[in-house]
């Protein structure tokens, strides 16, 4: 697998665990697979777990469009080599590939869990509620200035997140984003670059914030957890009418004190509420 640029078509992919059920995690916008580690360690006792990075992401190829189709394409490819059928965990975006792919290609999962986004289309500027303190969607802010970034003169990972601190002042969130930022042959002179397709992402924003529509009459009826974060507006009461109507056997779970990266903000509460719905749907 090539980190960006390469012909293969498969996602690069790690996986945790030797047996059992499987369980496969798409991240959201800015993140890869090992974000999910501190999770999959959790489940990797029971489950084989795998960690997929979608494309313009992590260490899978770069494409010349942003697209939930394809990535949902994509992602059945690997979940037909894992052997299906799958329990498939999704994040923000991953949670809009996850749901697209439960809709065109339900036999390929067991379950459902869509972590912290509905299946609708976002406005580009917040306005998710009538709060007028409500931040405004952070997401095209993150590109500026990682993109801003002078990575030639870079000297530090210390200095990346000082530069980041304007535009992303959760330092959470900016741990998060310089994942994605690595130095090649440190001590080459090869300096540093992102994992991170920033000028696709930046040209296709609007895209990763619809919702493609789904084929006349589709519905996953499986099993589907919904957890959604008490603190963020992803996930709002108007949302539940769209849930239900594609995914009636819904059951929606808001973790207190979380935001938009819920199993960043309380990993043990999500691990707990994923493995009770892991041990339901498995019959265990």
């Amino acid at each position: 697998m090539t980190d960006d640029g390469g012909n293969d078509e498969r996602l690069a992919a790690r996986t945790l665990g030797d047996s059992g059920p499987d369980v496969v995690f798409v991240h959201g916008l800015f993140g890869q697979g090992k974000n999910w580690t501190t999770i999959a360690k959790g489940l990797a006792d029971r489950h084989r777990v795998t960690l997929l990075d979608l494309p313009n992401h992590g260490h899978s190829p770069w494409t010349d469009r942003v697209d939930y189709l394809d990535m949902a394409e994509l992602v059945a490819t690997e979940l037909e080599h894992l052997g299906a059928p799958v329990t498939l965990v999704g994040h923000s975006m991953g949670g809009k590939v996850a749901m697209q792919l439960a809709l065109r290609r339900p036999e390929l999962l067991r379950a459902l869990v869509v972590v912290d986004v509905a299946p609708v289309t976002y406005p580009p500027q917040g306005g998710r509620t009538d709060d007028p303190d409500e931040e405004a969607s952070p997401f095209a802010a993150f590109i500026e200035a990682m993109r801003g970034m002078d990575l030639a003169a870079l000297t530090s990972r210390d200095e990346a997140d000082q530069a980041l601190r304007t535009a992303v002042p959760s330092r959470m969130v900016r741990s998060f984003l310089l994942q994605s930022l690595v130095r090649e042959e440190p001590g080459t002179g090869s300096g540093w670059r992102w994992r991170l397709n920033l000028e696709l992402l930046e040209r296709d924003l609007g895209e990763l914030r619809g919702f493609p529509e789904p084929p006349p009459g589709a519905s996953f009826d499986g099993p589907v957890l919904w957890i959604a974060g008490a603190n963020s507006t992803y996930v709002l009461p108007e949302d539940r009418p769209h849930m239900d109507a594609l995914f009636p056997a819904t059951r929606l779970v808001r973790i207190k004190d979380a935001g938009h990266w819920v199993h960043s903000e309380q990993p043990e509460t999500f691990l707990t509420t994923l493995r009770l719905f892991l041990e339901r749907v498995e019959g265990t």
